[in-house]
């Protein structure tokens, strides 16, 4: 479905070339203090523009129309509106060529062709804008707690400029590696068995298209290491521990320590035609988002 979560819920619409995206809380406390100039930040990292990324340009000045009463939350649903602009629907066609690696065949046979095919539609990273601000209003809502998130790897390789750079001029697009590391996280937070904190965080990052893969603290390493090895030792009464191997979390719950997990993010999808043994790239798809 299209919601996430129970105490904080949010529901996503919204479809790549329609009229708008964007994103309604549930849950949302009231008297927080909002402005549209305080997605500006987390907007702009998610906006195109540097190199090797889609060309499509769109403003993302947050509509809040309901839940906001002189900038402060009213307790009830904060809904959140993005117009889209930069579309141009003639780029594709999706409904004869469904590009491999994206969701356009799939999504046919579900929706019986109904679906709204036009840029991918709901399926395209263009409906995770509304992730971003809800985002936003979360992190006012547990502002003692700080999350950072940078890409380390590019293509396979930690010289990110250059493998991008390398990419570009081949025509062809690379896949990444992101970090991300929460900390000041309470201890005890986390329930088992399934609402974990690797459970619900995991359920959270593959709503993002495009990814692949998620790590928590030592990852697959772990799978190489002995017990001696991995084991963290808690070094105070805080629960403090030497090393982070277990990505600050025990049992499904926070221990105190760092939140820290990876994730892996596939090459964007390409579109290929193909004659006979021989296929053909005809051009990236460049404007997914």
């Amino acid at each position: 479905m299209n919601t996430f979560g129970r105490i904080f819920r949010i529901h996503i619409f919204g479809e790549s070339h329609g009229d708008s995206v964007g994103v309604i809380i549930d849950g949302c406390p009231p008297g927080i203090k909002i402005k549209v100039e305080d997605f500006d930040f987390d907007l702009s990292r998610r906006k195109s523009g540097a190199k090797g990324t889609t060309p499509r340009k769109e403003n993302d000045i947050p509509k809040i129309i309901s839940g906001l009463y002189n900038n402060f939350t009213t307790g009830s649903p904060v809904t959140i509106l993005f117009k889209n602009a930069d579309t141009h629907s003639s780029d594709y066609n999706f409904r004869t060529h469904p590009r491999p690696g994206h969701a356009d065949f799939v999504a046919d046979k579900k929706y019986n062709l109904f679906n709204d095919d036009r840029g991918g539609g709901h399926f395209s990273g263009r409906i995770t804008v509304g992730l971003v601000a809800a985002g936003v209003i979360a992190k006012k809502i547990i502002k003692e707690t700080s999350i950072k998130a940078k890409l380390t790897e590019a293509g396979g390789s930690k010289n990110i400029s250059k493998t991008v750079d390398e990419a570009v001029k081949s025509g062809d697009s690379i896949g990444g590696i992101i970090e991300c590391t929460v900390k000041n996280i309470p201890t005890g937070l986390g329930e088992p068995f399934f609402d974990s904190v690797e459970s619900l965080i995991s359920h959270a990052v593959f709503s993002i298209p495009g990814i692949k893969g998620i790590e928590f603290g030592s990852g697959f390493d772990a799978a190489k290491m002995t017990g001696t090895e991995h084991n963290d030792l808690i070094i105070n009464n805080k629960g403090k521990t030497k090393t982070n191997n277990a990505g600050g979390i025990n049992g499904g719950i926070t221990n105190g320590n760092d939140i820290f997990f990876r994730v892996a993010v596939k090459p964007t999808s390409l579109q290929v035609f193909h004659y006979g043994k021989k296929h053909l790239i005809l051009f990236p798809e460049s404007r997914k988002i």
